[in-house]
């Protein structure tokens, strides 16, 4: 069971590494421009920053490859049948190069900026738009619920002034229960005046 999970793990690895180093590979190629005929094949070639281009030798008198208007200046020995000359450009622009031997001998190599900067580019972008949609969202409802916290509000106010009727009621009650408690004073004043005179006249029939 190790060995087998071992090899899956080596596996994917694998997977995860190769499209790396693939990008790393094509960046880097090389062109090939062929001196046959007095001429250069092709006389126009487009190459990236980073490319190799290869001259290849095939007539019997000899040639070379001289810049008259580039970026960097590059010169090659004279070349015999046969024989190849490369070079490596490391900097971007239009490089026109001939042939000093046979001065009608022209051609041009155009080295545009490498291709590798841009895949990074895409993958950043989305990322910085999603979230803003999530915040907008977030704060929608927020003001929703303060809304309905507005209206509960007012329904306070009517149960605050409902007890001021009332007052006067109570006030009502009071007025009324006073007249009653006058008389209940008055018999007990008369039961009182009663209970004297009984105990007085007991004592004087005692005498």
């Amino acid at each position: 069971m190790r060995r087998t999970a071992a090899l899956v793990l080596a596996g994917l690895l694998l997977v995860l590494i190769a499209p790396v180093t693939a990008p790393a590979t094509a960046v880097a190629a090389t062109q090939q421009v062929m001196m046959q005929g007095y001429a250069y094949s092709p006389a126009s070639l487009t190459v990236r920053v980073g490319d190799t281009v290869t001259w290849m030798q095939h007539d019997e008198a000899p040639h070379d490859v001289v810049t008259t208007s580039a970026p960097v200046a590059f010169r090659s020995p004279q070349l015999s049948a046969g024989q190849s000359w490369s070079y490596t450009f490391r900097q971007p622009g239009t490089y026109a190069y001939y042939c000093s031997v046979h001065p009608d001998m022209r051609a041009s190599v155009t080295v545009l900026p490498a291709a590798t900067t841009a895949p990074p580019k895409p993958a950043s972008t989305p990322v910085a738009t999603k979230p803003a949609p999530a915040r907008t969202t977030a704060t929608a409802p927020t003001s929703a619920a303060a809304a309905p916290a507005a209206t509960t509000a007012p329904p306070t106010t009517p149960t605050t002034a409902a007890p001021a009727p009332e007052q006067p009621v109570v006030q009502q009650a009071t007025a009324a229960a006073s007249p009653t408690l006058d008389p209940m004073l008055l018999v007990a004043g008369l039961v009182t005046g009663i209970a004297v005179l009984c105990l007085l006249l007991l004592g004087s029939r005692r005498a």
